[in-house]
């Protein structure tokens, strides 16, 4: 069996259990090596066959899990965060399926919630947000016309953004055209979950020249939105006031 597993963003302990199971258990793993902690594979067996996917082709990493698969092997085939989100699987999910290879896809901890934690803030707020927004901009990967980051800005909506970083100069021009103002507040979270993370917080008018002066340029989230900073209404889940399933009104 081959399994696609998450690692987290780079807390080697935000692995699920399930994840780290399947990595003590796998006789091959295929880890993306410029993105995932080496951490993770100090529990591998010493058998193990380990490969770092960073210096590997689409085709070659297929084929050292299909060879794998065939002799009946476990093989773990590691990605940063959560696979489903920029992992790049479909691709090789696709292939297998050609060739007949059952696989199964382990979910993990994304960046984009470990950043939201590290600035200690929740993306859904009564009165302010109730939509999260994940994307990028465009870079080499091109984005659809209609997914550009003025139109998605125009929501509101709470977002964060991937891949992005090294743009910061049409990102923040694109998201001030789309929110109308240039106050919004902005974190932007380098190396999250790491021992060398850096958390740089501040506003559509002035986060540019912050993290350039920071020297970021690449291994970052950017948060956006008023979830940020600012007023809210309280939840209706914990107001006396309120009455649901579990509890009546006190008030």
């Amino acid at each position: 069996m081959i399994s696609f597993v998450g690692a987290g963003p780079g807390d080697a302990d935000l692995i699920t259990v399930k994840g780290r199971k399947l990595l003590q258990e796998a006789d091959m793993v295929i880890y993306t090596g410029s993105l995932v902690s080496k951490d993770h594979l100090k529990c591998c067996k010493d058998s193990c066959e380990i490969y770092n996917s960073a210096s590997m082709t689409l085709e070659e990493i297929v084929d050292k899990m299909e060879k794998a698969a065939r002799k009946e092997l476990k093989v773990v085939r590691l990605h940063t965060g959560d696979p489903t989100i920029y992992g790049a699987i479909r691709e090789q999910m696709d292939l297998l399926d050609e060739k007949g290879i059952d696989y199964e896809v382990i979910p993990g901890v994304s960046s984009f919630t470990a950043a939201c934690s590290a600035i200690k803030r929740e993306f859904t707020l009564p009165n302010v947000s109730q939509t999260i927004i994940l994307t990028r901009i465009e870079g080499k990967t091109k984005v659809p016309e209609e997914e550009s980051l003025e139109l998605l800005a125009k929501h509101k909506a709470s977002m964060a953004l991937f891949l992005s970083v090294r743009y910061m100069d049409r990102l923040v021009e694109k998201l001030k055209k789309g929110y109308g103002r240039e106050d919004v507040p902005v974190a932007v979270v380098y190396k999250v979950t790491w021992e060398d993370e850096k958390i740089i917080i501040g506003t559509l008018k002035d986060i540019k020249e912050k993290v350039e002066r920071a020297g970021i340029t690449k291994t970052a989230l950017i948060l956006v939105g008023d979830f940020i900073k600012g007023e809210y209404e309280r939840s209706k889940l914990y107001d006396p006031s309120f009455s649901h399933e579990y509890r009546e009104a006190s008030k």
